[in-house]
């Protein structure tokens, strides 16, 4: 834990324990709220001030277990907040939401230890150009771009390629933007963290990226203080070393439930559908430190967990007001084998405008969409009566949309040890090129599978490249239920 030279000399008494909330009596000093407490026989159980009822006695939220405190104990005043640790030595490194290492290796030396409550930038120091976000794979930045120091929402179920995906934008951002990657694992499970430690070992992503993790087993007051832990060090690389940073939280969703269960332990009145009343504040503090300064920026991936599938939820509706790019995962797509498995018409985002990407990217997108959603009206009718009873317009579709869908897919760097495919990085260009080429039918006289798990568009071309994997499958499966 952190070592604080300065600490308060104020004590007090604990005089009441209810599971994670206890009340302590201070007959000096009433600490401020937030501040941090610690007691236990060996000062091994944390507290946070979370209101003042009086003058002499605040009630606190227990940042773990509170098995062996009783009445009596001693107390003492931290003097301040709850602390993060910064610094470039907690690169490559996995933490609590105390700053602990949990890797089973020392702890970081030449580190400075911050409060993780800090307010948002002031408005003068926000950037005000909209900058894209290049990621690489070639459907995000073609038909739902990332935004320079803006929030993304990964929407997806288990074993759709959710982690794979962050895996390699945090791989792709690592190689192209000299940046650093921070993973805050929030209300995690214990053996997703762990899986997720080796997956980052071995493709070689560790050496730049810090994880938190406040797991699911954790009392709620630390599961919802761990995000802020790793806005703090996503902080200070932004503000001390000027480098971009990629945040990822996973899950937004577990935040937002912390909140709730500490709301509903403090006794406060529930709003609609048994949320906490300051749910809109809550999310807000921790959103908005994500931004993008003059500095450096802080570029966030969000997956988020939709209650019953309602998008109407609060939860939901929280989220979403943060977010500027929605990508979802579909797993009728992965199931047909292409890989990433994003659904190109429920994903959107607000940087697609003329304005931010230009005319030709946005007229592109939109001639994309436009057919792929064509091809999705005519599935019905090729699954019901074949392909033979389409006009000649409507097979130029269906082929143009056939042949984009399996360009759209890219084999990544970090499935290389499973799949033997070298990974590709594509840039923007590369991509539109590409896909104002399939629109043009310039390759329709080449088969499907030869656009297939490539990089750029001229791979299909070049015979040396030819691929071997050609999916059989996929096409005899789509050839039969037209999919």
């Amino acid at each position: 834990m952190m070592d604080r030279k300065n600490a308060s000399p104020n004590s007090g008494t604990v005089i009441a324990i209810r599971g994670s909330v206890v009340d302590i009596l201070f007959a000096q000093q009433l600490p401020p709220i937030r501040t941090l407490l610690t007691t236990g026989e060996k000062g091994q159980v944390f507290l946070e001030v979370f209101s003042q009822l009086d003058e002499h006695r605040v009630r606190c939220i227990a940042l773990t277990p509170t098995q062996g405190l009783a009445r009596g104990m001693v107390v003492d005043d931290s003097g301040g907040p709850l602390l993060a640790p910064v610094g470039k030595t907690i690169i490559s490194r996995m933490f609590d939401v105390f700053g602990n290492t949990i890797d089973h290796k020392p702890p970081p030396i030449d580190t400075q230890w911050r409060s993780v409550h800090n307010e948002p930038p002031a408005i003068d120091q926000l950037a005000t150009k909209s900058e894209v976000f290049e990621s690489g794979i070639k459907v995000i930045d073609v038909l739902m771009p990332l935004e320079r120091g803006g929030k993304a929402g990964l929407f997806g179920g288990a074993g759709v390629g959710k982690t794979v995906l962050l895996t390699e934008m945090i791989h792709n951002m690592v190689g192209q933007h000299a940046g650093v990657s921070i993973f805050c694992g929030i209300g995690e499970r214990c053996r997703e963290g762990e899986e997720l430690y080796r997956e980052m070992k071995a493709a070689g992503v560790l050496d730049n990226m810090v994880m938190v993790f406040g797991q699911m087993n954790e009392p709620p007051g630390a599961r919802f203080r761990v995000g802020h832990a790793a806005l703090t060090m996503a902080e200070y690389f932004r503000d001390d070393e000027h480098r971009d940073v990629l945040l990822l939280i996973d899950n937004i969703f577990r935040f937002i439930q912390a909140g709730m269960e500490v709301s509903g332990l403090m006794g406060q009145m529930p709003a609609r559908l048994g949320y906490q009343p300051t749910l809109g504040t809550e999310l807000s503090q921790l959103e908005d430190r994500i931004a993008n300064t003059d500095t450096g920026a802080i570029t966030s991936i969000q997956a988020v967990y939709v209650p019953a599938d309602d998008f109407t939820d609060p939860a939901a509706v929280h989220t979403f007001s943060h977010l500027s790019a929605s990508i979802v995962l579909s797993r009728k797509r992965a199931s047909e084998g292409l890989y990433p498995a994003i659904d190109p018409l429920q994903s959107n985002s607000k940087m697609a405008t003329p304005s931010i990407i230009g005319q030709r990217h946005y007229d592109l997108a939109q001639k994309i969409r436009s057919t792929l959603a064509q091809y999705e009206e005519l599935k019905d009718i090729i699954a019901m009566l074949g392909m033979e009873q389409l006009s000649a317009a409507d097979h130029k579709i269906v082929a143009r949309a056939r042949r984009l869908e399996r360009f759209f897919t890219q084999p990544f760097f970090t499935t290389e040890q499973f799949t033997s495919m070298p990974g590709k990085l594509v840039s923007l260009s590369e991509a539109l090129d590409g896909c104002e080429r399939i629109l043009l039918d310039e390759f329709k006289d080449y088969p499907e599978s030869a656009l297939y798990m490539i990089g750029s568009i001229d791979e299909a071309i070049n015979p040396k490249l030819e691929k071997i994997n050609a999916q059989p499958t996929v096409d005899k499966q789509t050839d039969k239920q037209g999919t």
